[in-house]
């Protein structure tokens, strides 16, 4: 199984419109550094899924037959945004599963397009040729799955956010579950007051309890990243995801392979 993070940003992204911290100056003069919509790549074999459709050049991205399936984590719009340019399109219907939110967002529901849709039930695995996922509650504003990804081969690799913390439920799922992977959110550094996603202190109490063989930092804001670069804080449980990144789970191990 391979993994590839398209994007590790919150909401706004890095650089963040008119702002002029020392993570979105970074991210004008260095590429590397950019943000963009949270979202990834899940590969195996010749399966081939998307998590979350934020990015707005899912058009150019993919071609027709490229994906065998896109699954949402919910509906906010950074999360969405990139369906409704591509529902326009024309030719076969593309799957689009995620969790049972009667809202949705905007009119994506009334106007689907090619894209057709498809709502999940808490711990009721879906299986989409070489992979398995299975939709685990988060704690966010909204209605929200993480997954628990399984390949044929045997890797596992859990995809989470938004959230913060995690329901007792999912968090027992998952320490069984024992993930060799585990993307998480982690939006804003230590705070005394979080809401609505995990700042780093929640983030790596989670990242202990559920005890992944690795595991990386995804959904992250300009405020974390001027916070790393000023206190130059890492962690040995942790990797800070960069859009681009690619994880292999190799079959014959346990180990990912970066």
């Amino acid at each position: 199984m391979r993994v590839t993070f398209l994007g590790t940003g919150a909401a706004g992204g890095v650089p963040l419109f008119g702002c002029r911290c020392v993570a979105c100056e970074r991210a004008h003069l260095a590429p590397a550094f950019v943000r963009r919509p949270c979202s990834a790549l899940i590969e195996s074999g010749n399966t081939r899924i998307l998590l979350d459709a934020g990015l707005t050049d899912l058009h150019e991205r993919f071609a027709p037959g490229d994906l065998d399936a896109i699954v949402l984590t919910h509906f906010h719009p950074d999360h969405v945004q990139g369906l409704f340019h591509l529902r326009w399109g024309v030719g076969a219907r593309l799957a689009v599963y995620g969790p049972p939110d009667s809202e949705g967002c905007a009119d994506l529901y009334k106007h689907p397009g090619v894209l057709e849709f498809h709502a999940l039930t808490k711990f009721e695995p879906l299986s989409i040729g070489a992979l398995t996922l299975t939709p685990v509650p988060l704690i966010h504003s909204k209605v929200t799955f993480g997954y628990a990804v399984a390949a044929s081969t045997g890797s596992r690799f859990a995809y989470l956010t938004d959230t913060l913390g995690l329901p007792p439920r999912t968090e027992t799922f998952l320490t069984d579950w024992h993930p060799h992977g585990l993307a998480l959110d982690c939006s804003f550094p230590p705070q005394s007051e979080a809401k609505n996603h995990n700042d780093w202190t929640t983030a790596l109490a989670v990242i202990d309890k559920v005890n992944p063989e690795r595991a990386w930092l995804t959904h992250i804001s300009h405020t974390l990243d001027a916070w790393l670069f000023g206190t130059g804080e890492s962690s040995s449980r942790a990797a800070i995801a960069m859009d681009g990144d690619r994880v292999d789970f190799q079959a014959s191990s346990n180990s990912p392979q970066p």
